[in-house]
């Protein structure tokens, strides 16, 4: 934990001991919420990021598709 964060924990610990009992479980509550959010919202986004795909078809399927797709092109580049 980082000076900067102890000193707005502190803070808040402050500012937040004239609340209820009630009041302080509530935002405990809402606190981990907020948490748990995020680390879904992490874990959503890592297997967005590596570019995966869903399909029935096996890998040998896939390959054969794709090489039987290939379109190459012969361009004389000038320089």
């Amino acid at each position: 934990m980082t000076f900067t964060d102890k000193h707005i924990i502190d803070a808040y610990s402050d500012m937040l001991k004239g609340l209820q009992p009630d009041s302080k479980l509530e935002l405990i509550e809402r606190l981990l919420r907020s948490v748990r959010k995020d680390d879904r919202k992490k874990e959503r986004d890592f297997f967005r990021s590596y570019g995966a795909f869903v399909s029935d078809s096996s890998a040998e399927d896939i390959i054969k598709d794709i090489k039987a797709n290939r379109k190459f092109s012969k361009k004389d580049i000038r320089l």
